[in-house]
């Protein structure tokens, strides 16, 4: 019993997961999962092949693990990533446009607590964080995807929620010639747009099996359309005396004063009004490439070499059309106000001063997205001997994106005198708006009665970000088979690790660019000439499911051609003095937001392998050293100039550098326990210390005041070196009963206390050392300092997360079969003894899948939930949370196989057509934002050998 036990944990334990999950291990994953096939003849082909195959990974595993594997070579179980990982315990994920997933979230903590590797490596990110963005990376390049939700020494550190690791294929997943090739055709029935996507996989093995190959490409493009409604600066609530977190209020034109005293009287203490709010759709044309390899050489059975790449290129730029509406509140600009609850829900707005009215604007917003994301490496095995094992490994993983001035937010207003009203029935915002010409804002958009000469040039701004990620890694293992003392194996091992983030913010608002075209200095539309407004148009289906009251025609703002006329009409005099010149609005390097840190890692550990009569398990310490250097640039605000109501511009003085360097040290232990009952059911144990790293952005210290633009005095600091990464004391239990073939029940409970938690302090009423506001001649229009609101990522006191998740998945022999899973989490965190939700983590999580997969059919849904949770705290003061509302996302999926070699496959998905809203305590008055999709669906045919 013993010696077959051991021999079972060597090879699946020792080989599948503890080495998997060190930098050097993806060389012997294949392998395991060859054994897994032979020894449990599980078909790898189809969805239940897949999900069998996950199962035995989980049966066999050294900690608390879920996986997914393909259902073919090159076929993963959903064209994303993220979506697949979805149906697994307790993940949830977040949607970018289109609907497709993007962050993940392990166990209800955000994706920031979470660590992706591919194939042991860690990823390069795009972004500001560590977070990967899953929409990167096409799910065709991979086989199989773990979800390692306990800890181990010898798995790379960076985790507190979940390590999820990527796998490749190997060409030795199956000896000789394979391949595939798929074609699909996708069709979105909300936006009518259609995509399509090309790929293929090829391996083969050579010289007696020695030597093997295997390439993979992807190419996709496809559109899509995100309908869009929200607050594009937030509420505005007045002061509250009796609220210290709200002491100075977010009011930006004096208090909301209903009965026009010029007092804030306590009936009007933290009332709210709308500030203002957008709707439109965001219009996305995805294209995907990707390419793929992996070269292994096996010359005898004591020696493994491998080689393997993977290149991708994201290319989405996104165009926005949206209708945006400032309603701020100044004394006079409203009446007829109806209050509902300490919220203004109705309102007029008549005052004929052209800065009080409310002015509708066209605003086209894009951004330019191009990701290449790249990863090499080599990978070695040397079988020094039958009891001592050593593996090497190095790769580079690239991640670049540059937008710098390339992304636009470009505001055109409405110049003509109107009467409008705003009220709030628990949608959208409603606004209708009569001009003094006849014309109505609704119907007039519809019918193309609005044009170049309506409107004046605003707000003009153009930036985006250039960030490069780098990370080098290396790693060195051994593997000691001792068989003695209860110990069977002593696993230990160095990892090195360099990682440089690099991020040059590029915008125009540094220099009051962005206004260069506004107030005073507006252009009339109709004089610049060109195509900036050509026509009318209605978008299919758009907010269909929406019943408030707004424009649903838009005009066709093309910036391109808005930069072209701008740039001639080079020379015409400015009324501000001077003649206009585009250079004073092109956008320029802005060192504020811009950074540059290096991180350097050494980590090493020792883990053991120990089992008995029923029972085995691990024990290890890793021990890990890191060295961050962060530079960054900070200036002075010399002045703040006031252009017109809500539009400012701030004067810097001259940047300087600021570098910072910290340094720490972690400990962590990690043990695991399993006591086999019998051979079906199953306890695991697990006690450990983790640790995550804060986001990149969060280790330089940068700091912004861009929201000075419009009148929002708000200094925003990103955080710096010295802040401590997240540490947590985690413990789980998870008992398993795997009660028929391919079938599982598990229970598990999670315990996680963290330490040092990032969260972010507000600071009201800062005087930073900017003195009174001035008007365009350099007069003082304000007295005294010009107070500001401090923002800034802290370190908290502590959180606790703790909770269950519950699985069951079962096949009959007919065909049939489903699997269910349930999370549950509780969470609380605490920053000076005061307790807050801690944000991002939805409190329950499951999903529902039936299956049916029997001679040539396969057909199966899964329905995925999750639950409402706060995104962001203390938006309007203490209490007043943003929160996302539940959302269920159903798919489904039909495949014929007509012959042996051919498939043709239909999917589903958003059947449902949910969209993401979000509100203030989920107060439906209060929205924050709102997305929908559509529903799409896609046609596969499919060719294997």
């Amino acid at each position: 019993m013993k010696t077959a036990r051991l021999h079972r944990n060597t090879l699946f334990c020792g080989i599948a997961l503890a080495l998997l999950a060190s930098p050097a291990a993806f060389a012997q994953q294949t392998d395991t999962e060859d054994d897994i096939e032979s020894l449990d003849a599980i078909v790898v082909t189809g969805v239940r092949g897949s999900l069998a195959r996950a199962t035995e990974l989980k049966r066999n595993s050294s900690t608390v693990q879920d996986s997914i594997s393909a259902l073919e070579l090159g076929k993963f179980p959903d064209d994303n990533v993220a979506d697949s990982l979805s149906h697994i315990t307790g993940v949830s994920i977040s949607r970018t446009a289109g609907g497709e997933g993007q962050k993940v979230s392990v166990r209800g903590l955000g994706p920031e607590y979470t660590l992706t590797t591919f194939n042991g490596r860690i990823l390069a990110t795009d972004g500001a964080g560590r977070d990967f963005a899953y929409d990167v990376l096409p799910a065709d390049v991979i086989s199989g995807a773990d979800v390692i939700k306990g800890a181990q020494a010898s798995l790379t550190e960076g985790a507190i929620g979940g390590l999820i690791n990527l796998r490749s294929a190997s060409p030795f997943d199956r000896t000789g010639q394979h391949g595939a090739v798929r074609l699909e055709g996708d069709r979105n029935l909300m936006s009518e747009h259609n995509g399509g996507k090309l790929s293929a996989v090829y391996s083969n093995t050579f010289a007696d099996d020695t030597f093997g190959v295997l390439f993979g490409l992807v190419y996709g493009q496809r559109k899509d359309r995100t309908d869009i409604a929200g607050n594009d600066g937030g509420w505005s609530r007045n002061a509250d005396p009796n609220d210290e977190s709200w002491l100075w209020g977010n009011t930006w034109g004096g208090h909301i004063d209903p009965n026009g005293n010029g007092e804030l009287d306590p009936e009007e203490y933290g009332l709210i009004g709308p500030g203002q709010f957008r709707v439109g759709s965001i219009l996305e044309e995805k294209k995907r490439k990707a390419f793929s390899a992996k070269l292994e050489w096996r010359p005898s059975d004591s020696v493994k070499v491998s080689f393997d790449g993977l290149k991708t290129r994201l290319d989405s730029p996104q165009v926005g059309y949206q209708q945006s509406y400032y309603p701020l509140y100044a004394p006079g600009r409203w009446s007829n106000l109806t209050i509902s609850n300490g919220i203004v829900t109705d309102f007029t707005m008549d005052d004929p001063d052209p800065e009080m009215r409310l002015n509708p604007e066209l605003l086209n917003q894009t951004e330019y997205r191009v990701v290449d994301t790249d990863l090499y490496g080599l990978n070695g095995q040397w079988k020094v001997n039958d009891d001592f094992t050593l593996s090497a490994d190095v790769y580079r993983s690239t991640s670049r994106r540059h937008s710098g001035g390339l992304d636009s937010y470009v505001v055109l207003r409405m110049n003509q005198p109107n009467v409008a009203r705003i009220w709030l029935d628990g949608g959208m915002p409603n606004v209708e708006a009569t001009f003094d010409d006849g014309r109505d804002l609704i119907a007039g958009l519809a019918n193309g009665q609005f044009g170049a000469d309506d409107f004046n040039t605003h707000y003009f701004s153009l930036a985006g970000d250039n960030i490069d990620d780098r990370i080098t890694g290396g790693s060195l293992a051994g593997d000691l088979f001792v068989g003695e003392l209860g110990i069977d194996r002593i696993k230990f091992g160095v990892n090195r690790t360099d990682r440089r983030k690099a991020r040059d913010l590029v915008n125009n608002s540094i220099t009051g660019g962005a206004d260069y075209y506004s107030g005073p200095n507006a252009i009339n539309v109709g004089a610049l000439g060109g195509n900036v407004i050509s026509h009318s148009f209605t978008l299919p289906n758009f907010m269909s499911g929406v019943s408030s009251v707004f424009p649903r025609s838009f005009l066709a703002f093309d910036v391109p051609s808005y930069i072209a006329a701008l740039q001639g009409y080079n020379g015409t005099p400015r009324p501000g003095g001077g003649a206009y010149d585009y250079a004073g609005a092109a956008p320029v390097w802005n060192p504020l937001e811009s950074y540059r840190v290096s991180e350097k890692t050494l980590a090493s550990y020792i883990e053991f392998d120990l089992s008995g009569e029923r029972w085995d398990g691990n024990a290890g310490v890793r021990l890990v050293k890191t060295t961050t250097t962060a530079q960054a640039w900070d200036a002075q605000i010399l002045s703040i100039v006031e252009f017109g109501a809500f539009n400012y511009s701030a004067v810097y003085d001259e940047p300087s550098s600021v570098y910072q360097e910290s340094d720490y040290t972690f400990v962590l232990p990690t043990a695991n326990f399993t006591w086999h009952f019998t051979d079906s059911l199953q306890l695991r144990l697990g006690a450990a210390k983790t640790m995550a790293r804060p986001a990149v952005s969060q280790l330089a210290p940068t700091n912004t005041t861009e929201s000075v633009s419009w009148g929002e005095f708000t200094q925003i600091y990103g955080g710096n070196a010295e802040l401590k990464p997240y540490s947590a004391r985690q413990a789980d239990a998870s008992l398993e009963w795997y009660f028929a073939e391919n079938s599982i029940f598990n229970f598990a409970v999670f315990h996680k206390r963290i330490e040092n938690q990032i969260t972010t302090s507000w600071e009201p009423g800062q005087d930073i050392g900017v003195g009174p506001i001035l008007d365009t001649d350099g007069n003082p229009v304000t007295e005294g300092p010009t107070l500001f609101n401090v923002m800034r990522p802290i370190n908290g006191d502590h959180a606790k997360v703790r909770g269950f998740e519950a699985g069951l998945q079962h096949f009959w022999d007919n065909g049939f079969g489903f699997r269910a899973q349930y999370t549950r989490n509780w969470s609380k965190s605490w920053v000076d003894d005061e307790e807050r939700p801690l944000e991002g983590i939805a409190p329950s999580v499951y999903s529902l899948g039936v299956t049916y997969e029997k001679g040539p059919w396969s057909l199966g849904a899964t329905a995925d939930r999750t639950d409402g949770f706060v995104t962001a705290i203390n938006v309007l003061g203490g209490g007043y949370n943003e929160q996302a509302d539940p959302i269920t996302w159903l798919t489904a999926h039909a495949s014929y196989a007509v012959n042996d070699r051919f498939t043709v496959s239909l999917e589903g998905s958003n059947l449902l057509d949910e969209e993401n809203t979000y509100s203030i305590n989920g107060n439906p008055l209060l929205s924050q934002g709102y997305y929908r999709y559509g529903r799409s669906l896609t046609l596969g045919l499919s060719y294997r050998f």
